[in-house]
């Protein structure tokens, strides 16, 4: 019995390769599907971080809660030390700090993605401890205060805008030369505020705001607005910021943002 030749039928080749090809497509697509959902998520998870003014914390706490938008991670210092920390690479979507003079630095350097904008004002005030009375700005009343190891916490007076606004106050006023020698710096102002609340100094320079967050401290004496430059908030995107970043921040400029502000003792911002 002779077999019988064997013949390849090419049409039916190509119609398997043509199918493989169609089956290899789809399942390509479904991966590439798969990949962009994956790094959307992933995107999406990444939370925008805000690097900002150590006043702000209870303001900037209580904004992050309540924004629906996705996670926020907070880190406060100086408005000093954020900005060279930002202009040295730190990993920064939102900047907010406690002085203009530091925005405009840190905008110098090249590291911001969007104009700054106003967030809020503020006040100083001279703290004591809780019980204490209130205190004349006088270089009497506050030597008597002080007595004679006492210590005036303010912030850096070079780094710390709580620190700058307040010499610029105390030379107004005629109230320098009487504190300079007494004067208790610190890195930020709510360490300053800390000072006092610990007993560590009897008087401090600190924002309103600053005040009403330390059941510690008592005010013992507003000071006048017109003896140093406007307490103002700027804040900015930064030119590597996250897709977010920008949402997170008009969050803080919107009738919510800044009711949350307003209950943390800030200002609106000045017109």
């Amino acid at each position: 019995m002779m077999a019988r030749p064997f013949h390849f039928d090419s049409s039916g080749s190509s119609h398997l390769a043509g199918r493989w090809r169609v089956g290899q497509g789809r399942v390509m697509r479904w991966v590439l599907l798969f990949l962009s959902l994956l790094w959307a998520g992933t995107a999406s998870a990444e939370p925008v971080r805000v690097f900002a003014a150590a006043s702000l914390k209870t303001a900037l706490d209580a904004a992050a809660a309540e924004w629906t938008g996705g996670r926020v991670s907070l880190s406060y210092a100086g408005s000093g030390a954020v900005a060279r920390q930002v202009a040295a690479g730190a990993p920064a979507d939102v900047v907010v700090l406690a002085h203009a003079d530091w925005m405009r630095w840190l905008d110098a350097q090249g590291v911001l993605g969007s104009d700054p904008v106003i967030l809020a004002g503020n006040t100083l005030t001279v703290i004591g401890r809780v019980g204490d009375a209130e205190l004349a700005l006088t270089p009497q009343a506050i030597a008597a205060r002080l007595g004679r190891d006492g210590r005036l916490a303010m912030g850096d007076l070079r780094a710390v805008p709580a620190g700058i606004y307040g010499q610029e106050a105390l030379v107004a006023l005629g109230l320098w030369d009487g504190v300079a020698a007494r004067i208790a710096q610190a890195d930020n102002v709510r360490n300053a505020m800390a000072f006092v609340a610990r007993g560590e100094a009897p008087l401090g320079i600190v924002y309103a705001s600053d005040a009403l967050a330390e059941p510690r401290v008592a005010i013992v004496s507003d000071i006048p607005s017109d003896v140093h430059a406007p307490i103002v908030y700027p804040a900015a995107v930064t030119a590597s910021a996250g897709p977010m970043a920008q949402e997170f921040l008009a969050f803080l400029q919107s009738p919510v943002g800044q009711s949350v502000f307003r209950a943390a003792g800030l200002q609106e911002p000045p017109k």
